[in-house]
């Protein structure tokens, strides 16, 4: 089986011109839907809200073109911890899935690290961040789909978790970071799909003036990958996945007939060894919100 799967990268309007990112995302989707894309991921926040107060509203628009171009849409915003909040009060960091008919499948909302975090006082973001504490992942015509968020991608452990709750692909929306965080962000993001044997991929707002990194990757190679804006499309192999996910890992004469390892899941974990350890890291304090938008 065989899947599109498009990212889109934005040029992400800031301000008062914020709400107008409804309608560009929804122009992006089609642009992705053309290509013959079914699932389309947009940024963390995007098309927003993504700063108080909550004032305007993406999901009627993301569930009518979801449904008029049959495709599957992840996209993002901020809500309210208690919906009948207004102001400077807390939220939750969401990411949304809608289906090819319209319907809202689900909701991910961001987990890690815990709040307070740096997104409040922020020149981009500006919001109470409140940690969420599930980790779902979804059914889709194309098998189980997880979700997480942008910096999540440092916590191997959640992507972990994804895979072992049968996810095929895990998304990962990004907002900003700084650009000297590029090579990182690229070699995290394929390594989750190497130890996964699933495929991730991300994307960023461009704000004016700057630059992003879009990338697909599966456990054997970066599929795309690029830091202008605009909307990227790949075929995925899902197909490849489930034989590397079945074959097991063995000794072979020559050349394997893979680029990574197989088996992950077979020959490779230990849980009667992993379960009988504790962390002796010591608790952080959490750290006050930073006035600074660098690292989401």
């Amino acid at each position: 089986m065989e899947l599109r799967l498009s990212v889109v990268q934005p040029e992400t309007l800031t301000g008062a011109d914020a709400p107008k990112n409804v309608d560009r995302a929804v122009e992006y989707i089609r642009t992705a839907a053309r290509d013959g894309a079914k699932l389309v991921m947009l940024p963390e926040t995007y098309p927003g809200p993504y700063t108080v107060p909550v004032d305007y509203s993406m999901h009627e628009a993301m569930s009518g073109v979801a449904r008029q171009e049959k495709v599957y849409v992840v996209g993002g915003a901020i809500e309210y911890v208690r919906p009948d909040d207004v102001g400077h009060a807390p939220c939750y960091n969401c990411l949304y899935l809608w289906g090819p008919d319209g319907a809202r499948i689900g909701t991910y909302k961001r987990t890690t690290p815990p709040g307070p975090w740096i997104y409040e006082g922020g020149k981009f973001w500006d919001f109470k961040y409140q940690e969420a504490d599930e980790l779902p992942v979804w059914d889709t015509e194309f098998g189980k789909l997880g979700i997480l968020m942008c910096s999540e991608v440092y916590v191997p452990e959640l992507s972990r978790m994804m895979a072992l709750q049968g996810a095929r692909i895990t998304l990962l929306p990004a907002g900003l970071w700084p650009p000297n965080l590029h090579e990182t962000w690229r070699t995290l993001i394929w390594a989750r799909a190497i130890e996964n044997l699933m495929i991730t991929a991300t994307s960023r707002n461009i704000p004016d003036g700057g630059t992003g990194h879009a990338i697909i990757c599966s456990p054997e190679e970066i599929l795309l990958e690029s830091r202008r804006p605009g909307v990227f499309t790949v075929t995925v192999d899902l197909a490849r996945l489930e034989w590397l996910r079945d074959e097991m890992d063995r000794r072979v004469d020559g050349l394997t007939p893979w680029k990574t390892k197989p088996g992950i899941f077979k020959q490779w974990l230990r849980p009667e060894l992993y379960m009988g350890y504790r962390s002796e890291i010591p608790a952080c304090s959490r750290r006050p919100a930073a006035a600074a938008d660098t690292e989401r």
